[in-house]
């Protein structure tokens, strides 16, 4: 199943009077279960993507659809909807509340939009991640790689359709930084997303099914193990 499809994207930015073309005419399909790794230096594009994959900015020609649905020409509250219920988003800076525990970080997106059983369900993400123990510590108790997987199970506790991450292994060493990304796979398999990863790292994006490889707002290569 296609989770996330951008047909013929183009992506222009205004600066200083001047259009800056973000985005080149991307096609790409990514399906349920499938790990993407977009890979090229700064200002390639990669960041916009994935914006543009979880309705946090919309394109400029072309389509983006997730889980079926248009991004384009929809209601904010349609968009709204799809970013809470179908998308999980995972930073480079964990964006960890330090006054909550654990187990409050995780379970604050279901409290949010008034989702029942929101502790019972945080501690199942929590149980997933591998931190079965750690729900009441606070931030500043764990280790980055231990915020990294609070992080992953507060993206994965509403069941998103496609879960983005944007550098999440930048700020960890290259051994936690390899288990961070085995989880995210693994929790990619079991839960049927769609994962889409930006990253600077050749190791980081070797752990992909998928690398894509972008320049200049466009697709260079496409490798698929």
């Amino acid at each position: 199943m296609v989770l996330v499809e951008l047909r013929d994207v183009i992506k222009d930015y205004a600066t200083d009077g001047q259009k800056i073309r973000a985005l080149n005419g991307i096609s790409l399909s990514i399906s349920a279960g499938e790990f993407v790794a977009f890979v090229g230096r700064s200002g390639c594009g990669k960041s916009t993507l994935l914006n543009l994959a979880g309705a946090m900015d919309f394109p400029t020609g072309g389509e983006v659809s997730i889980d079926g649905q248009s991004t384009s020409g929809v209601r904010d509250n349609v968009l709204t909807r799809v970013r809470r219920e179908k998308v999980g988003f995972v930073f480079q800076s964990f964006q960890l509340l330090h006054t909550l525990s654990a187990v409050e970080n995780v379970e604050l997106p279901l409290l949010l939009s008034g989702r029942n059983r929101a502790r019972e369900t945080a501690l199942d993400r929590l149980r997933d991640v591998e931190l079965a123990g750690f729900e009441n510590r606070m931030p500043h108790q764990l280790s980055g790689g231990q915020m990294q997987r609070v992080a992953i199970a507060r993206a994965l506790v509403h069941s998103p359709k496609v879960v983005l991450a944007d550098e999440p292994t930048g700020n960890l060493d290259n051994t936690t930084g390899s288990k961070i990304l085995e989880l995210l796979l693994r929790l990619t398999r079991e839960q049927e997303t769609a994962t889409l990863m930006a990253t600077h790292s050749a190791e980081a994006a070797a752990v992909a099914d998928v690398v894509v490889a972008m320049r200049d707002g466009s697709i260079v290569e496409v490798r698929r193990k």
